[in-house]
Order: structure tokens, then C-alpha cells, then sequence
């Protein structure tokens, strides 16, 4: 049995791909690294823009990579354990992977990437799409 869920609707067609990279992002959502998303204010008559700020303590811009494909922004960070001489008493602060995806509407773009102070921030704007209306003839056949 096919599983309903909110784009089955016969309303919205064609979405059938957006319903799998949401499958993607919850399935990839763990928690680690904590981030924020926010609205950038410059105005009213400036285009909308965003920043997604994650909090990567411990790794250099060299173990960060961002990617995007398609509509999906992936950001991941690899870190190695170099130095296997020491010797932990307590190890709290693990060499630790993660991967984290964010799906862009249509028209976003990733306008730069900023690593300080252990916090990793990612711009984003989408311009304002300009609105089409396209008249679609009716024939009749007899």
C-alpha cells in the first residue's frame, strides 16, 4: 500500500521529487552540529536573505566542505584523529563527522561561506522572482 502524505494531494503535481529529498533531510537530521537559520534584514527593498550558522568547534576550514547540488545545500565536516601518542585521561571532545542538508526553494543562491571563531556561516539570497502569466489557448475539435 502506497503511503499518503501531504504532497499526495491531487492538487499539487509533479512534486514528487521534493518529497524525496525531505526524506533525505530527516533522515540526515541528528542534531550534531547545533545551527541556527535566520532572516538578514537590509531593508524593504532589497531581496531576501538568509544565514545558516552552525557551530563546528574543533574543525579547520580545510575539514569543512560545502556542496550544492541540484537544490540541496550539503555541508560536512571530517575531522581525523592525528595524534594517536596521547593519552586521554578523559576524552570528551571526540574527532567526529558530520553531514548536514538543507533543501533551497527555487531561485536561492549561496552567496559565500565564513569560518571564525568556530561558528561556520553560510549566506544565502533568493531575488525576487519575476511574475509570469501565460495564457493557454482552448481549440475545439468537432
Amino acid at each position: 500500500m502506497a503511503r499518503m502524505t501531504q504532497l499526495s494531494s491531487p492538487f499539487l503535481l509533479g512534486f514528487d521529487e521534493v518529497e524525496r529529498a525531505l526524506d533525505r533531510v530527516a533522515r540526515s537530521a541528528d542534531g550534531y552540529p547545533p545551527y541556527n537559520v535566520e532572516r538578514i534584514d537590509a531593508g524593504s527593498d532589497t531581496p531576501l536573505r538568509l544565514r545558516i550558522t552552525l557551530a563546528v568547534a574543533g574543525f579547520t576550514a580545510e575539514q569543512l566542505e560545502i556542496v550544492l547540488e541540484e537544490k540541496e545545500l550539503t555541508i560536512r565536516g571530517r575531522q581525523v584523529d592525528e595524534d594517536r601518542n596521547r593519552v586521554f585521561l578523559h576524552r570528551g571532545i571526540a574527532a567526529r563527522q558530520f553531514q548536514r542538508t538543507f533543501v533551497l526553494a527555487e531561485g536561492m543562491d549561496v552567496r559565500g561561506a565564513e569560518l571564525s571563531n568556530g561558528l561556520l556561516s553560510v549566506d544565502l539570497v533568493r531575488p525576487e522572482p519575476s511574475r509570469l502569466a501565460k495564457r493557454i489557448e482552448i481549440t475545439s475539435r468537432p
